[in-house]
């Protein structure tokens, strides 16, 4: 009677399991970052997301962690976004944004702290540069 009990506790509890894991399938594939410098502190990022759950807000967000990501390598601690285009062709995601980056904490309402924005990325499993 207890073999059969610990059975159907272990069986519940890998149901529960595999609903709560995300299939592989399911998850975005992040097809890298281009980084270009445009200007002083004026960067460009082109990013590509396809597969899975890939739209337009999970390319959105691969661009925003290349940003913080690329701040932190150049010793600089904020971003602010300028502009991102997105666009989608055959399934693949992709977005074109322009950011500063900057020591100090930038004007305007569209910053990034690049050290907090870079742990949430990884929180997320979102790759950065």
């Amino acid at each position: 009677m207890r073999i059969l009990a610990l059975t159907g506790l272990l069986a519940g509890l890998a149901a529960c399991a595999d609903a709560a894991a995300p299939d592989a399938a399911s998850r975005p594939v992040y097809s890298g970052v281009t980084t270009q410098l445009l200007e002083g502190d004026l960067v460009n990022f082109s990013v590509a997301v396809s597969g899975g759950t890939a739209d337009e807000a999970a390319v959105v967000a691969y661009a925003t962690c290349a940003a913080a990501q690329y701040a932190l390598i150049r010793g600089y601690g904020f971003a602010r976004h300028l502009r991102t285009n997105v666009s989608e062709t055959g399934g693949v995601w992709r977005a074109d944004a322009v950011y500063t980056i900057s020591p100090a904490l930038p004007r305007g309402l569209r910053t990034i702290d690049a050290e907090v924005t870079v742990a949430d990325c990884a929180d997320q499993g979102i790759p950065t540069v």
